[in-house]
């Protein structure tokens, strides 16, 4: 009875120590190529870091953001224009840093802490071959507004829904200035218009920000100058609980936010897309690249 009662106890004990060394942070992720990237590198960073991490990645937008506000997810890097659109029901046209500070704001009341946010901006923009750019001299939306208003003969490339939304094609050309005529735009699947922009189909091509097929197929994006498009800077997002846990969290994410831009992600996304290379694989060498693992 006595070896009984010794070998209940040493169950116990280890039922607790189990829970007792339950992950210390939960980092989540979306089910598209970035976001398995960004999710795979900060749980390999922050278990570098000496944190015991649960990665739960892959999961839908909608999802994940309410897994956060439960608490069920601690830390995932979101988007600024997707909170203030789609969690935040803000309609008001904001430029990068208002964006930011209302998020920021709105998010709090939630138990939600917006960190610093990095240069990555996964947002529309407007791309060209990159020696086409260069040889025409477009380097930005009002260089390609000005070239189009000087008769210059572009044909443009776009998926079916910018064309047609409410906040797309035609508030752009009234941004801008500038014209073009229906016979000029070619309405194309998303993927198509990268294949015929790299191509020579079209000359000017509809494109997310830090899609890896931008630097794989050698575009230049068009720099957005009048702050049309929305701002969608990828920032990583923690609890406020567990900041209160652990404070140095912020300046360890934010360490990891500074190294991030639209160029960055995109050579990063084709590494996986592209080259076929394993989502863990990136994000460990990239950590390794710049010794934070």
């Amino acid at each position: 009875m006595k070896h009984l009662m010794t070998t209940l106890t040493g169950l116990a004990l280890a039922g607790a120590m189990t829970t007792a060394q339950a992950a210390d942070i939960s980092v989540g992720g979306k089910n598209f190529t970035e976001q398995q990237i960004l999710s795979s590198m900060t749980s390999q960073y922050l278990e570098g870091q000496g944190y015991d991490v649960d990665t739960r990645a892959g999961m839908g937008s909608a999802v994940l953001r309410q897994a956060q506000e439960n608490g069920q997810i601690d830390l995932y890097w979101e988007y600024t224009g997707t909170s203030l659109i789609n969690y935040n029901d803000v309609s008001e046209r904001l430029g990068p840093e208002e964006t930011y500070a209302r998020v920021k704001e709105l998010d709090a009341e939630k138990g939600l802490v917006w960190l610093a946010p990095s240069a990555a901006n996964n947002t529309y923009a407007l791309a060209m071959r990159a020696d086409d750019a260069e040889a025409r001299g477009i380097l930005s939306l009002s260089d390609l507004a000005q070239a189009i208003n000087d008769g210059e003969s572009l044909e443009i490339g776009l998926n079916a829904e910018f064309y047609a939304r409410d906040d797309g094609w035609r508030p752009l050309m009234e941004a801008y200035e500038f014209q073009v005529g229906r016979r000029d735009v070619s309405r194309m699947d998303t993927g198509l218009v990268y294949q015929a922009l790299r191509d020579g189909d079209v000359d000017v091509g509809l494109v997310f920000a830090t899609d890896g097929r931008i630097p794989a197929f050698d575009f230049h994006v068009l720099e957005d100058d009048r702050e049309f498009f929305p701002a969608y800077a990828l920032t990583p997002v923690v609890r406020q609980e567990t900041l209160d846990e652990f404070p140095e969290l912020e300046e360890q994410m934010n360490a990891l936010s500074a190294l991030l831009d639209d160029e960055t992600m995109a050579t990063l996304n084709a590494r996986v897309d592209v080259d076929r290379e394993t989502i863990e694989r990136v994000a460990q060498s990239f950590l390794e690249e710049h010794e934070l693992l």
